[in-house]
């Protein structure tokens, strides 16, 4: 956006910017309406003649939280480096890297195996890029509080991992954390409570209907099942039913329900595992949905069409 919107000259809109000169120029009249434009825009310069925009980059890459130094420190070269050097450049290469790796701090080195961690268990969840991102930002501030001593790396990258999971409302369960990165469920839950008490971090409540659509994938649902236990879930929070329960327990049993209703029978055992939940829970909430929403009826005309 500039100053100048016409030619002071002949009042013609017909302006030319040239951005290598800095200079607005009338068209029609060919004055030089101003001659130190000052560049609002990215922060890189563009060369009408060449078509390649990364050459004229003036910045680097953005800073990251999933990088020990978040993407602005140096590396002495790679491994793959080597088969290009000769025998003394290699000495020299091993020489810089160990002087490297000394210079480093405690933190540092925390920090450099714990975020490859960190990677390893949101890959094998594939969980999305800003949740990585954000769990490397928490993890970073547990580490600088000194909130990692007294417990293992990985349970804090996996309560850290779980926090930015609630935060970007992410469906995962403590079970497949405790999967991916082989510490247990209590564990996971323990550090979680403590880091994010700790740091202060707000975590709103789970929404059961979060997890509807990957429970219905695994269960190979139609859309309507899922639909219908959408319904459920918020009969179910009109009527206080979600409160003091945990939510994956909840969103399996109305999707239970759900099932029942379409006529696509699946048995508690398979929802009790696809949801990491046991048997009795299903079987409880499933109860409770039946008498305080009053859906028998539902189940029972369900079984007359069948017939």
């Amino acid at each position: 956006m500039y100053y100048v919107k016409k030619c002071t000259e002949c009042g013609s809109i017909n302006l030319f910017v040239n951005r290598d000169k800095g200079e607005i120029i009338c068209k029609d009249c060919g004055l030089v309406i101003e001659d130190k434009m000052v560049e609002f825009g990215q922060e890189w310069r563009e060369h009408e003649d060449d078509s390649s925009r990364e050459s004229a980059r003036r910045t680097g890459a953005p800073m990251t939280y999933t990088q020990y130094d978040q993407g602005l420190g140096t590396e002495v070269g790679q491994k793959a480096d080597l088969f290009q050097l000769g025998s003394k450049d290699r000495n020299k290469f091993f020489r810089l890297r160990k002087w490297q790796y000394r210079i480093s701090t405690a933190i540092e080195r925390n920090l450099k195996l714990a975020l490859a961690e960190l990677k390893r268990v949101s890959s094998f969840l594939k969980l999305p890029k800003m949740v990585e991102e954000e769990a490397a930002m928490i993890y970073t501030q547990a580490v600088q509080k000194g909130l990692v001593r007294g417990r293992s790396m990985e349970s804090v990258v996996s309560g850290a991992l779980y926090a930015a999971c609630r935060r970007h409302e992410v469906p995962r369960t403590l079970d497949e954390l405790s999967e991916a990165s082989g510490i247990e469920k209590k564990e996971i839950g323990r550090t979680y409570r403590f880091v994010t008490r700790e740091l202060g971090i707000t975590i709103l409540p789970s929404n059961p209907a979060d997890y509807i659509a990957r429970f219905a994938s695994s269960l190979k649902l139609t859309a309507e099942t899922q639909s219908k236990a959408v319904e459920i879930l918020e009969e179910a929070q009109r009527a206080e039913l979600t409160s003091g329960r945990g939510p994956t327990g909840i969103a399996a049993a109305a999707l239970y329900v759900a099932a029942l209703m379409h006529g696509e029978k699946r048995t508690q055992r398979e929802v009790a595992d696809v949801a990491g939940v046991t048997e009795v829970t299903i079987r409880n909430r499933y109860k409770e949905l039946l008498e305080k929403l009053e859906l028998e009826k539902e189940l029972k005309k369900q079984k007359k069409r069948k017939r």
